[in-house]
């Protein structure tokens, strides 16, 4: 069947179908008992990140340290990136920092209240400016995620690559086509993405129960599972990280993580990258001032091994624990500074130093 031929009697009814059924079936979300734009931007950040279940924690407690965006443009940076601590991609944390800045230094805390307006704040792109422009001021303007690309796809039968440039245009002219047709945009945009999100799921859609069944060439054709298509990802890079981790009585060397790779302004050990795993310390090359400290530590521990797997990343590291005598100088080499277990605590981290300090300390 040629999606094309049949896309208008099925988009006819699409939106009011889906408005429908998410009236009776939506989950109860905190983002969703307001329009203050502030906290549904910052809901559709976090969300990016991760799922309902584990974003709604972060936004709960990122609600409770900054109410308004005015809280938020005065924060301290590194808490804020400490509340963010586990959800990755940093640079939205410094983004929604600069952003809260901006609205509230420039725009006299008047959050931007259009699409087009939106699309010119830092960090916000196309997604989160139609998001944040229908749900807060119900301007109709239609979400593409996703879920709205599985949705799509599979109702209306197109099977054009979702990563091409083409597609993606082809998606975004339907998606604002149906929204046309909507009771409210707000309403329907939710609707779309909760769909997706637990009915028209992406490995066992509930087509047994579907509203959309009987319009679905994906469930007519017998293709569920094979759309939306999408290119495969690239490779993931594998990336080998010797952490030596000083201490001295109550205090951990750390430093902060600088330039414009992963985990930038979070902080970690004395850190050597390898090209391929070591089983010993003595096996890798330690500049002179590291191998001078070693030499004068002891190894306390048996070395602890973690991984942290990022979007196209996988972090293979070792934790080498060095206890230094009290003789030894406070000069540290490569940035290192001497912290507090308490300072340690409230420093913003990646989660695999998260994991080791838990798994080693408690």
């Amino acid at each position: 069947m040629d999606w094309q031929s049949d896309a208008n009697d099925i988009e006819a009814g699409f939106a009011p179908t889906l408005e429908a059924w998410y009236e009776r079936h939506k989950r109860d979300l905190p983002w969703r008992h307001t329009r203050d734009p502030y906290r549904i931007w910052l809901s559709e950040v976090i969300l990016q990140q991760t799922r309902v279940a584990q974003g709604k924690p972060y936004y709960e407690r990122f609600i409770d340290a900054y109410p308004t965006i005015a809280d938020m443009a005065r924060a301290d940076e590194r808490e804020l990136l400490r509340l963010w601590q586990g959800l990755g991609y940093y640079s939205r944390a410094r983004n929604l920092h600069q952003t809260a800045r901006y609205v509230t230094d420039e725009l006299a805390g008047k959050f931007p209240d259009s699409f087009q307006k939106l699309l010119k704040m830092k960090g916000i792109g196309v997604y989160t400016a139609a998001a944040v422009a229908s749900f807060a001021f119900g301007e109709r303007v239609a979400v593409v995620d996703g879920n709205v690309y599985r949705v799509l796809a599979r109702v209306f039968g197109i099977a054009d690559d979702i990563t091409t440039t083409t597609a993606k245009k082809t998606f975004a002219a339907l998606a604002q086509r149906l929204i046309q047709q909507a009771n409210d945009p707000a309403i329907y945009n939710q609707a779309i993405m909760e769909f997706g999100a637990i009915q028209c799921t992406p490995v066992l859609p509930d087509c047994l129960l579907c509203p959309l069944q009987q319009q679905c060439i994906a469930y007519q054709t017998g293709r569920q599972q094979k759309l939306p298509v999408k290119a495969k990802k690239s490779p993931v890079r594998e990336r080998y990280f010797q952490y030596i981790v000083f201490r001295n009585g109550n205090r951990i060397a750390m430093r902060e993580r600088l330039g414009r790779d992963i985990w930038q302004n979070l902080y970690e050990f004395c850190c050597l990258e390898t090209d391929e795993p070591k089983a010993r310390l003595s096996e890798f090359d330690l500049p002179d001032m590291v191998a001078g400290l070693v030499q004068q530590g002891v190894l306390s521990a048996e070395p602890v091994e973690g991984v942290q797997l990022l979007s196209h990343q996988r972090i293979r590291a070792v934790f080498y624990e060095i206890v230094l005598p009290d003789t030894v100088t406070d000069t540290l080499p490569m940035g290192l500074q001497w912290y507090s277990a308490a300072a340690v605590h409230d420093l913003p981290k990646p989660v695999l130093i998260t994991n080791y300090l838990a798994k080693r300390f408690g």
